[in-house]
């Protein structure tokens, strides 16, 4: 008996430790079962007015149907996780598709549904994008396990409320988080495609391969955000892009 007692810590050392291995390959397993966790971000700023929220939206969700973003989500065995939400000012962020494994074209459609037939929250707020980003980094620490995490920043204006996106970055949670740009340029008076396109280059863009797509107004919307989500949904590129691409 006391033979037994002597060597229990052991035993229950060990007994840990395989519980650890255990949860951590099943850690690694599931996130090798999903190569993307895509976070979708929409501005519903005050300077995006109805009929342009209308276009971003039913642009989104036309976008997420376009045979050849399909194609993408499919084009390997692991699968994508996708969420969307949208913000405006530092307290207005709010959750249009919670994350949703897409694991068929059923289910693709059926996230597609939702964006196309949700409505915006609030219209008369700010650009609050360090805030945006957080509220962002936040729905990333619930995400499903994947081995990349990427949030899309769409938006037509440089954040004029709180802190800017460095604050957000400095945040531990960004240390694995990529962060995009869809630039809906020439859409509000005052923000020009090159005072944008160098706002994103300088503050938004985050992490390693981080591009961005610039879309004429927000009636190029449905083209910029398809080219978007084709790149995103391929094997990562290296090096940032500022592309723009005529529809065909």
């Amino acid at each position: 008996m006391g033979q037994h007692g002597k060597h229990r810590p052991l035993v229950t050392r060990a007994a840990l430790l395989a519980g650890c291995v255990m949860a951590m390959t099943a850690t690694t397993t599931a996130a090798a079962e999903c190569r993307l966790a895509l976070l979708l971000g929409l501005d519903i700023s005050s300077s995006v007015d109805v009929d342009e929220d209308i276009l971003q939206r039913g642009g989104m969700a036309a976008a997420l149907r376009a045979p050849e973003v399909e194609a993408a989500f499919f084009m390997a065995d692991q699968k994508v996780a996708l969420a969307v939400y949208e913000w405006s000012g530092r307290y207005n962020q709010e959750i249009v598709l919670d994350w949703l494994v897409i694991d068929s074209p059923a289910t693709l459609a059926q996230a597609a549904d939702v964006v196309g037939a949700s409505k915006r929250s609030y219209a008369e707020f700010p650009t609050a994008m360090g805030e945006a980003l957080a509220f962002g980094a936040g729905m990333m620490g619930r995400a499903p396990g994947c081995l990349r995490k990427t949030i899309d920043m769409a938006g037509d204006g440089e954040n004029n409320e709180g802190p800017g996106p460095a604050m957000a970055y400095a945040l531990p949670d960004f240390g694995d988080i990529t962060v995009n740009g869809l630039v809906v340029a020439n859409a509000a008076d005052f923000q020009t495609e090159d005072r944008l396109t160098a706002y994103y280059r300088d503050n938004v863009l985050h992490g390693p391969g981080a591009f961005m797509v610039v879309a004429d107004g927000f009636d190029d919307y449905l083209r910029a955000m398809r080219q978007k989500l084709e790149r995103e949904l391929t094997p990562p590129a290296i090096g940032a892009l500022e592309q723009r691409e005529t529809a065909g």
